[in-house]
């Protein structure tokens, strides 16, 4: 069964690695080499912004006093961090919260399509392999499983932006909606924001490639079960035996891996939505990389970092609800 215990050491090695997080993003702001802080005083000079003034735009900006000594800048800025107040950007000159709460549904939009596609194509791919063995089914699904989860995401990315959308002009070659539609739910702006996403998403799909091959050897340990035997005895046909008795049954341990690519996945949209100029946290925080917008920047690490913490809570303690088998060894 699972015990409080478990739950509570879970809970807390999630917050410890939020504060972790915190924590590094503080040490850079103040401990780095090269002074951050000082450095975008210097841009701001540049542009003709005096250079005390410059300095207290900074201080606002990052929410954190380079003057101040370490321990209290420190607790001010872990308040502040918990509080939502993640500074303001230096780029855009916005609150860093407002840009990324816009930005985080155009990468969840992409992302969650990303993932179910790629684990239904994989979990269905997968069954179909177990079941046929050893045929030539297996093989030819084995070749494709194998070369799909050999294709980094972001060549195949490349790929399609180039014949798919340069040469022949299929899909938007970058953005995240249409340009000449008015925002509203019609049809017309609704399909510009399902051609824009459709090549992010279609890159993302190498990740079917890793969840067959998982779900083909899933698949292999529950052929021998008994209940098979009685469905083939019934006279099912086999499609309907390996995507309705092994794949249901198979699937249980894929449920864990599917929570860890949401948040992989976060982390490859930093690269992805830079190709595709597809505006969402990632895109963001590349961007801001550029543009020394350190606040922006750290906030998007902090976003990413996050889902990432939550999609692994989310897995351990919720996979003993899913497959009950796993409680007994927690």
């Amino acid at each position: 069964m699972v015990t409080i215990d478990w739950r509570i050491r879970r809970l807390g090695q999630a917050a410890f690695t939020v504060w972790a997080v915190i924590t590094l993003s503080f040490a850079l702001v103040r401990l780095m080499p090269g002074n951050m802080m000082g450095a975008m005083v210097t841009r701001l000079a540049r542009q003709g912004i005096n250079p005390a003034r410059a300095r207290e735009l900074v201080e606002l900006r990052m929410t954190i006093d380079p003057d101040a000594p370490l321990l209290p800048a420190y607790v001010s800025y872990v308040s502040n961090t918990l509080q939502g107040d993640l500074g303001q950007s230096v780029y855009y000159s916005r609150p860093v919260v407002d840009i990324i709460a816009e930005a985080v549904p155009w990468t969840l939009f992409v992302l969650s399509w990303a993932v179910f596609i790629s684990f239904f194509i994989g979990i269905s791919i997968g069954a179909l392999m177990a079941y046929w063995e050893g045929g030539k089914l297996d093989v030819g699904l084995t070749s494709y499983a194998v070369l799909m989860g050999s294709i980094p995401f972001y060549v195949l990315a490349i790929l399609l932006l180039i014949f798919l959308a340069y040469r022949l002009s299929w899909f938007p070659t970058g953005g995240r909606q249409p340009i000449a539609t008015d925002p509203g739910f019609n049809l017309v702006y609704i399909s510009g924001i399902v051609r824009h996403a459709a090549l992010p998403v279609i890159s993302m799909l190498v990740a079917s490639g890793v969840a067959s091959l998982g779900m083909r050897g899933n698949s292999i340990r529950v052929l021998g079960e008994d209940y098979l035997r009685v469905a083939r005895l019934r006279g099912l046909s086999d499609i309907t035996i390996s995507t309705q008795y092994v794949a249901r049954n198979a699937v249980l341990p894929m449920y864990t891996t599917l929570l860890i690519s949401i948040g992989e996945m976060f982390g490859g949209s930093i690269v992805l939505e830079q190709v595709f100029q597809y505006r969402g946290v990632g895109w963001y925080m590349l961007s801001a990389t550029h543009q020394r917008d350190y606040p922006l920047m750290m906030g998007g690490f902090m976003v990413i970092t996050v889902a990432m913490v939550i999609s692994l809570l989310l897995a351990d303690l919720t996979y003993g609800y899913v497959d009950p088998r796993a409680r007994r060894s927690q």
